[in-house]
């Protein structure tokens, strides 16, 4: 009975640093956004010691008011816009989605970027794989778009939520979800690791077998 079941009917994908290689455009507009809202601007050497904390001690490190933080991912939402024709997916997100698409995984997206941008740089051939889009969450806003997209009558055991931050882990366990760490994208493996993710990942490929893997097949946990 089990091996033609995939361990998980469901997996929620964050979507910068996770499917989408936007690391280097987002190091390009800190310091210009750090200008125009008066946070700390920061050096090379600064946004690598920086991928090592955690979302809210990096935010704590620009000295970045919260209430200037709605502000701040809007007008980021607003140039990723004007730029999104040169945000480029990883080499193996394509495969990846279309893998967990032909093993009837269904696939969403929760992310603070917009819906319009994620759509396109999926573009028309992985756009339509996901079925669901919940877009537009507030930095630490995660965990209400995580109940939105599960409250479709997916088994709550049946559902992964996976990013590349420590505040996708901290958003998954606020809503009693099961959570994975990339490592290929804003936070590094050590920091994400400290927040104890239920799996963490080091290539797509992982998430395929992993996702793909029943839990008769692979004794159950």
């Amino acid at each position: 009975m089990g091996d033609a079941v995939s361990r998980y009917e469901l997996v929620i994908f964050d979507f910068d640093g996770t499917l989408a290689d936007s690391a280097a455009w987002m190091m390009r507009a800190v310091n210009p956004m750090a200008r125009r809202y008066g946070f700390k601007t920061v050096t090379d050497d600064e946004i690598e010691m920086l991928r090592g904390r955690s979302t809210r001690e990096v935010i704590r490190y620009l000295g970045v008011s919260p209430w200037k933080l709605p502000l701040i991912a809007r007008a980021g939402k607003k140039l990723m816009a004007a730029d999104a024709h040169k945000i480029p997916l990883f080499p193996e997100t394509a495969k990846m989605l279309r893998a967990l698409h032909q093993a009837g995984v269904k696939i969403a997206v929760v992310s603070s970027n917009s819906e319009a941008v994620i759509r396109r740089v999926l573009g028309p051939d992985l756009e339509d794989l996901v079925s669901l889009y919940a877009c537009g969450a507030s930095l630490f806003g995660k965990a209400r778009k995580f109940k939105q997209v599960t409250s479709k009558g997916v088994s709550r055991d049946k559902v992964i939520c996976i990013g590349d931050e420590t505040r996708d882990i901290e958003a998954a366990r606020a809503v009693g979800l099961d959570c994975g760490a990339v490592g290929w994208g804003y936070a590094k493996p050590s920091i994400l690791a400290e927040h104890r993710p239920t799996v963490s990942f080091n290539s797509m490929s992982e998430i395929i077998s992993y996702v793909g893997a029943s839990k008769a097949a692979v004794g159950g946990d």
